[in-house]
């Protein structure tokens, strides 16, 4: 579950940088928006399935 919390903050970070006033690059940053959002979708769709969301640990 951590990792989609920090996965949302890191959107919504994201969205807050493609809309600041000063964005030079605001394009490569909607190409960069398009693809965190996919990637944020499907963190909170295994979230609520119920799959591991967790840091993946070395089995040793």
């Amino acid at each position: 579950m951590n990792k989609t919390l920090l996965k949302i903050l890191m959107f919504g970070l994201l969205i807050l940088f493609i809309l600041s006033p000063f964005a030079a690059l605001a394009s490569l940053m909607f190409v960069l928006l398009v693809g965190a959002f996919f990637f944020l979708l499907g963190d909170v769709f295994q979230a609520i399935i119920g799959g591991d969301t967790g840091p993946k640990e070395s089995q040793e």
